[in-house]
């Protein structure tokens, strides 16, 4: 069943509801936060390769550990240090009750994530001083996808994301709307940086809210990811990212391992 015309167009993109299971394991706010706090490493490597970051997964945990790691370049060293920095405050926002989908919070989490980054950080395109710089994503021999334009003011991004909250509010599925909301920020690039990863945060608060384990995307299925990512830009339908990131649930994928006990 696909999404109505009002949802695909308060988000720019629609999806086949089925795709998603509605019957999903959920456990009390302790639990999923456990598991969280006990995959953190995984979390925070697989974001960083995502981003196509060359540390290793036992540097990550060394960088964990508090201890630097010699031979990075000190600009990704710092990108894995604002994801465990990032990921930490996540959790701790989460463990009191105190995550919620507003724009302020997704601008707080972006400003840890990006910091020394992006080209600002902590607000929308258009909300600092650049107002005229517009990203885009490459698609290869397809082209360039480009968002909205930053305009001075970012009205226009503001509104679309307040529609956008409005109309994910309205999904009754926690797992849906989670993965709704990631298909969402890194559509819209309301952020210079960082969209994809914070819109995972986005995505983990509101699963893990509703007592359902976060989700990561596996550093080995990067290339899938990537491959799915361009069609889903090319063709505004997110069915197949939508079953991609389900199969990325640990609950739904044949081979994730239980950390948590």
């Amino acid at each position: 069943m696909q999404m109505t015309t009002d949802i695909f167009t308060a988000l720019g993109f629609q999806w086949d509801t089925t795709v998603v299971p509605t019957a999903v394991p959920s456990h009390r706010l302790e639990r999923v936060c456990f598991r969280f706090h006990r995959m953190l490493s995984e979390f925070v490597w697989d974001a960083s390769v995502l981003k196509g970051n060359p540390f290793t997964f036992p540097e990550v945990m060394t960088l964990l550990d508090g201890i630097t790691v010699g031979g990075r370049k000190i600009s990704d060293q710092e990108q894995v240090l604002n994801l465990i920095e990032s990921s930490k405050h996540f959790l701790a926002l989460v463990k009191k009750g105190q995550f919620d989908v507003t724009k302020a919070r997704f601008c707080e989490l972006q400003g840890i994530i990006a910091r020394n980054e992006a080209l600002e950080w902590g607000h929308f395109r258009g909300e600092g001083m650049e107002t005229s710089f517009s990203p885009y994503v490459s698609l290869g021999h397809h082209g360039r996808y480009t968002p909205l334009p930053t305009v001075a003011g970012a009205e226009a991004l503001d509104q679309l994301f307040v529609r956008g909250v409005e109309v994910l509010t309205g999904l009754p599925n926690p797992l849906e709307r989670g993965c709704a909301f990631f298909l969402f920020g890194a559509l819209q690039k309301f952020f210079f940086d960082g969209n994809k990863r914070t819109s995972r945060f986005m995505m983990n608060g509101i699963l893990m809210t509703a007592g359902i384990d976060a989700i990561s995307i596996p550093a080995a299925r990067g290339g899938e990811f990537n491959e799915k990512r361009v069609r889903f830009y090319l063709t505004r339908d997110g069915t197949e990212m939508m079953q991609f990131l389900v199969s990325c649930h640990p609950d739904f994928a044949s081979s994730a391992p239980n950390t948590a006990t």
